[in-house]
């Protein structure tokens, strides 16, 4: 074991303080790795409290992790020390399932391995994210950044990214899809940028009127204010993909009126109990409604090649590593364009 610094939680009402954790010795397959960023997600807020009632402590959150490679075991072969490389939300599965032989890693029958708050599979110690000096990863869940992608602004590609980006592949959207992405917010603002870079002809659908110039600086085409009830009636069955960021409960039935004919309303950003709907609003059009998770590991080398290719980067507040409580109180009130970043350098 190698005693590594790194921050966490104690209890639900602790907020984040450094500690010391243990990263384990170098198995055959496995690749050590420095940690040069780790973006904040709101699920690291949640699990630090316990919002979802299953958090292990102590812990150090963190799964939108980049760096580089500082050693690997004896049967590595696609990394060596030096080497640009990221870890997101998965260290492990089953790998023998359906889902895992598929690339769906994320929907292992098994159960995915979290990058934090999970039992490793091999020794069930707990796993401990990115808040942290350095960590060690099986290789198979090890991705490669490729050259030209700023670190600092890749990290929140491993968790927002995939997160967006996934759903948009799996549902077909391209050239001639009309997108419609609902919340600009940190999962909202990398939807339009992957939507516009797949082809789509990509609205943004926001409560504030505000936020329109920034979502056309970001790509958006067009700009629906959804608390503009003429202007949501205009659009009535006019999207065939909906990417649904909304973090919190909400309504349902506005945006699923602007489904048009098979369309699909995707939700990826609440985690909640929502509102009960009218199902003629389906019905009477074949309309879908679906959730998504991360992609898996084949597919986020996919969007993190895809990002290099186009240039497409989270936007980011870099922050040092004792700014982290701070960050989460701002989060809350969703007060940041539109991702943290932790700089590891300042633990």
């Amino acid at each position: 074991m190698t005693a590594t610094a790194a921050w966490g939680a104690t209890a639900p009402e602790s907020g984040l303080a450094p500690l010391t954790i243990d990263r384990r010795n170098l198995r055959d397959e496995d690749v050590a790795i420095d940690i040069a960023f780790c973006g904040v997600c709101h699920s690291d807020l949640h699990a630090a409290r316990n919002d979802w009632g299953r958090t292990t402590y102590p812990l150090v959150p963190g799964h939108e992790i980049v760096g580089t490679v500082s050693a690997v075991g004896s049967g590595v072969t696609r990394f060596k020390a030096g080497d640009r490389v990221a870890i997101g939300t998965i260290v492990d599965s089953c790998r023998h399932c359906d889902a895992c032989v598929d690339d769906e890693e994320q929907y292992c029958r098994e159960g995915m391995t979290g990058t934090y708050n999970a039992r490793d599979r091999v020794d069930g110690t707990t796993t401990y994210g990115g808040y942290s000096k350095s960590i060690v990863v099986a290789e198979p869940y090890v991705l490669r950044i490729p050259d030209g992608l700023d670190l600092a602004r890749a990290a929140p590609l491993l968790c927002a990214g995939i997160t967006t980006y996934s759903p948009l592949r799996n549902w077909g959207v391209g050239p001639g899809s009309r997108v419609g992405v609902i919340g600009l917010g940190g999962l909202g603002h990398m939807g339009v940028k992957f939507a516009k870079a797949l082809g789509a002809e990509v609205t943004m659908i926001t409560t504030s009127p505000e936020k329109g110039a920034d979502a056309q600086r970001l790509g958006a085409d067009k700009v629906l204010v959804s608390s503009d009830k003429a202007a949501m009636k205009a659009a009535t069955r006019s999207f065939d993909f909906l990417l649904d960021t909304i973090p919190v409960a909400h309504e349902m039935t506005p945006y699923l009126q602007l489904l048009d004919r098979k369309g699909t309303l995707c939700i990826v950003g609440a985690i909640d109990m929502l509102p009960s709907f009218h199902t003629g609003v389906l019905l009477m059009k074949q309309g879908s409604v679906a959730g998504s998770g991360v992609g898996g590991i084949a597919q986020t080398q996919e969007m993190l090649d895809l990002c290099a290719q186009k240039g497409i980067l989270a936007e980011c507040e870099v922050i040092p590593m004792d700014g982290i409580n701070a960050a989460f109180e701002r989060m809350e009130k969703a007060d940041v364009k539109y991702r943290f970043v932790i700089d590891m350098s300042t633990l």
